[in-house]
C-alpha cells in the first residue's frame, strides 16, 4: 500500500486525483503500477487502477492476472471493479473507502455479486486513515 500511496502523491501533484494502484503477483512480485493519468492524459478511463492492470497485463503477456492482487488506495469504482473481475485478480486490497462511488462493498458491491462469473476476495481499510488524508488534502485545497 505505501507503494501505491507514492503513485497517488505523484498523481495529485500532476492535478490528477492522488489515487495509486500496484497489482502484485502471486509470488510477491510488482507486475504492474501507476496513478491516475484522467486529466494528464485526456483519457476518462486513465484511472489508477486500469493503468496498473494494463501494465501487468502486459507484463505477463495475458489478459488475466490469475493469483494476483490489486492493491489500490481508494475503494475502486464500478468501472475498475469490473476491470480487476475482468482480468480474474484474485483480491483487492484498498486503502479509504468510496461512499459516493465504491464499488467493492460500500455503495455496490459488483465484485462479489453472486451472479457474476468470477468473483474477487476484498480486504478493506488497510493504511486507511493516510489514504483518505491524501486524497482530503487534496480536494480540500481545490475547494
Amino acid at each position: 500500500m505505501r507503494r501505491a500511496l507514492e503513485h497517488a502523491r505523484a498523481a495529485g501533484a500532476t492535478g490528477d486525483v492522488p489515487v495509486g494502484a500496484v497489482v502484485v503477483g502471486p509470488e510477491g512480485e510488482v507486475l504492474g503500477e501507476g496513478g491516475n493519468v484522467r486529466e494528464r492524459d485526456g483519457d476518462p478511463a486513465g484511472h489508477a487502477e486500469v493503468v496498473a492492470l494494463r501494465a501487468a497485463a502486459s507484463r505477463v503477456g495475458s489478459s488475466r492476472l490469475d493469483g494476483c492482487t490489486l492493491v489500490v488506495t481508494l475503494e475502486p469504482c464500478p468501472m475498475c471493479a469490473g476491470a480487476s473481475m475482468l482480468a480474474r485478480v484474485e483480491r483487492i486490497v484498498l486503502g479509504a473507502w468510496d461512499d459516493k462511488l465504491g464499488a467493492c462493498g460500500s455503495v455496490w458491491d459488483v465484485v462479489r455479486d453472486r451472479r457474476a462469473t468470477h468473483r474477487v476476495e476484498v480486504v478493506g481499510g488497510v493504511l486507511e486513515e493516510e489514504c483518505a488524508t491524501v486524497l482530503r488534502e487534496f480536494f480540500g485545497a481545490r475547494r
